[in-house]
């Protein structure tokens, strides 16, 4: 059960994502710029647990390939989700970022040799169908969501899904704090061009770094604990639970209200999350990693 809490801690993290971001633009800050910010104070925040534990050497090809996922597994995900959060609101976007399961579902079976059960390919078509049901619902915004919104947050759950493919070969061999040490820098880099930077207030300040420290450190880290004790596929699935936190917490602070149809999505996904963490067809082992490079 370790490992299904540390993925539900992480999916209580991120889904702080669109409601800190609203705050931010809010502020005045656009979704490349609070994108960008968000992945510069989590790197910081990497650097400093590096450096105080010696967790910073990697042999160079695996620190370069570390950097090159962070193109599109931070540059990419981070700046779409932004976007999709301002075309359709924090709400849908959330649930849109969840189609990763079906992608996670096939990369793992193709890369990873992960067996499908029944109750796998149950949970990932129940949570599928919540998906489809709440972006057909129009999402929570007044005016409906925009079809550059949910692009947006299409293609933010095709990047995110590779974190849980790319994470779970790494952590064989390194830290989560060594793989996010060099894969966020190289999302600040890949987002820097779209960014227009604007002055900011200290509250917008504020945002930026608790939208750094508790979305992207703390969730990031306690995720890659979470998967090194379970399965791809599981917890893409348990993590599920974000989009109905983040609805949520949306429709508290906001009145981003779904109609029925998308609460019935919102259902459907908890319910996923329920068949997943009940299947007990097999035993996970946490794998090692080590502080140098193999």
């Amino acid at each position: 059960m370790t490992g299904y809490l540390l993925v539900l801690l992480a999916a209580s993290l991120w889904a702080l994502i669109g409601p800190l971001a609203r705050f931010c633009m809010d502020e005045g800050l656009s979704p490349p710029e609070i994108a960008l910010w968000r992945a510069a104070f989590g790197a910081l925040f990497f650097a400093l647990h590096a450096w105080r534990c010696g967790l910073w050497r990697v042999d160079p090809r695996h620190g370069a390939a570390m950097s090159a996922f962070g193109i599109v597994g931070v540059g990419v995900l981070f700046g779409s989700y932004q976007y999709a959060v301002q075309e359709g609101g924090a709400a849908l976007a959330a649930v849109l970022l969840y189609t990763a399961p079906a992608w996670v579902a096939v990369l793992s079976r193709l890369l990873l040799h992960e067996p499908l059960t029944r109750r796998k390919l149950a949970a990932l078509v129940v949570a599928m169908t919540g998906a489809v049901l709440t972006c057909l619902s129009g999402g929570g915004l007044s005016g409906g969501a925009s079809t550059a919104g949910i692009v947006a947050g299409l293609i933010s759950g095709f990047a995110y899904s590779l974190h849980y493919i790319f994470s779970a070969h790494w952590m064989r061999r390194y830290s989560p704090v060594t793989l996010y040490l060099y894969c966020l820098p190289a999302g600040v880099a890949t987002l820097v061009p779209f960014t227009t930077f604007t002055h900011k207030t200290p509250t917008a300040w504020l945002l930026l770094v608790a939208i750094g420290l508790l979305t992207t450190y703390c969730a990031y880290f306690v995720y890659c604990e979470g998967i090194r004790r379970l399965a791809p596929t599981r917890v893409a699935i348990v993590a599920n639970l974000e989009p109905v936190l983040a609805a949520l917490l949306a429709y508290l602070w906001w009145g981003e209200l779904f109609p029925p149809l998308g609460w019935l999505g919102a259902g459907l996904v908890l319910t996923a999350v329920f068949l997943i963490v009940l299947d007990r067809s097999e035993t996970p082992q946490v794998p090692t990693h080590s502080t140098k490079p193999e």
